[in-house]
């Protein structure tokens, strides 16, 4: 909701499987995905969406209750550019798209 709020346009998926169809549907930007989805885990969409050339360009920010530098290493290997630890303050989204400088709907 603080991202419509904030003039994004906002697509939510509940699963790992919907994740996949709904980026191939709306090719985002960017994609905030939890690591631990039912049905296809972020690892796993993360891969499918990187297979996906029209999606090449999408910035994956990988959402997860873990920090070790493993697990950093783990999503960074599997295509996420950002990585994000639970819980997440929005602070930290808002500099993420700041940085990546996506468009806003208007």
């Amino acid at each position: 909701m603080l991202l419509e709020v904030s003039g994004h346009v906002v697509w939510t998926a509940h699963d790992g499987l919907a994740a996949v169809d709904a980026a191939t549907e709306y090719r985002p930007h960017v994609v905030f995905l939890d690591i631990g989805l039912p049905k296809l885990d972020g690892y796993a969409v993360a891969e499918r969406l990187r297979a996906q050339p029209s999606l090449q360009g999408v910035v994956l920010v990988a959402i997860t209750g873990y920090g070790q530098a493993t697990d950093r290493e783990r999503t960074h290997r599997a295509g996420f550019g950002r990585h994000l630890i639970k819980p997440v303050e929005f602070a930290a989204v808002e500099q993420i798209l700041t940085e990546i400088g996506k468009p806003t709907a208007h």
